[in-house]
């Protein structure tokens, strides 16, 4: 499966264009305060790549379904809730391309 956030790939001719596709996941953890700033920033950090990369796994097997191969102009969101719990938004355009 080929990933971008631009609209084409070099090399490659789009063929289909098979819909929009999203993948969201939310931390399961709390992001726990703590007493130390680089502490707090290493666990949001963590948090937020463990986050980010369920909600590219389920971007991936959703634009599967739709019998893509690649997905463009992927676009992700982050937001930290108000109840210290992180999640990430990704969405593209789920394509076939040759």
């Amino acid at each position: 499966m080929i990933l971008t956030t631009t609209n084409s790939i070099e090399g490659f001719k789009i063929t289909d264009y098979k819909g929009i596709v999203t993948g969201v996941a939310i931390n399961e953890k709390k992001l726990a305060m703590s007493f130390s700033m680089s502490k707090y920033y290493k666990t949001v950090q963590e948090g937020i790549d463990a986050t980010k990369e369920t909600a590219f796994k389920t971007l991936t097997e959703n634009a599967k379904k739709v019998g893509a191969n690649a997905i463009v102009g992927i676009k992700v969101e982050i937001e930290l809730m108000a109840s210290n719990y992180a999640m990430v938004s990704v969405t593209g355009t789920a394509v076939s391309v040759a």
